[in-house]
């Protein structure tokens, strides 16, 4: 299924991801700096987004994140939620690894719950 986890972990991360938004779960993406592995994608959306942009946009955007809002009234970072024209991409890192999901359109506590999830599964 992947080359950077072991199939177990693949599929825990996919399946909380589907669980805790449903149908509305359009793609899974693991990351780290260097690679990443499709975990999921909807049966009727294409494979046809740049992700290796995508995941340089997204790890370069954690880094920035973190060290502009260090020390922050705002405590620390967390998640971070990418609005589009046709849906949302949700963004959870660690210092080594990340998972980006888009979802169409869901609630902020759906945003909350998803992201609180994949946290705990990357711990």
């Amino acid at each position: 299924m992947t080359s950077l986890l072991d199939d177990e972990s693949a599929e825990m991360i996919a399946t909380t991801c589907r669980t805790t938004v449903g149908d509305s779960c359009r793609s899974v993406t693991y990351f780290t700096r260097d690679d990443y592995d499709q975990l999921y994608l909807r049966e009727d959306l294409e494979q046809d987004a740049d992700l290796t942009s995508f995941i340089g946009n997204e790890w370069r955007g954690f880094q920035i994140t973190q060290d502009a809002y260090r020390g922050s009234e705002l405590g620390a970072y967390e998640y971070t939620i990418r609005s589009f024209e046709r849906g949302y991409l949700v963004r959870v890192t660690t210092d080594r690894e990340g998972v980006f999901v888009t979802t169409d359109g869901i609630s902020m506590q759906d945003f909350e719950a998803l992201a609180a999830a994949l946290k705990s599964v990357l711990r």
